[in-house]
């Protein structure tokens, strides 16, 4: 019991650090690559494209356990 909390809680501690990771990385694409002129949808927001990195980070984080 106490093996499987502790697996558990490691998981969501990764998945977690993966989601920070993810938005961190989101918001310096918003911050490096931009769209100055507010075409870009994802890229001209820094809100938006930090939620899509942190989106794409949990996914990545997740390996698959939704």
């Amino acid at each position: 019991m106490r093996l499987a909390l502790a697996l558990e809680t490691k998981m969501t501690l990764s998945t977690l650090a993966s989601v920070v990771v993810g938005g961190a990385l989101g918001f310096g694409y918003y911050r490096l690559v931009g769209c100055s002129s507010g075409a870009c949808p994802i890229t001209s927001n820094p809100y938006i494209s930090t939620l899509y990195g942190a989106l794409l980070g949990y996914l990545i984080g997740a390996g698959g356990r939704l």
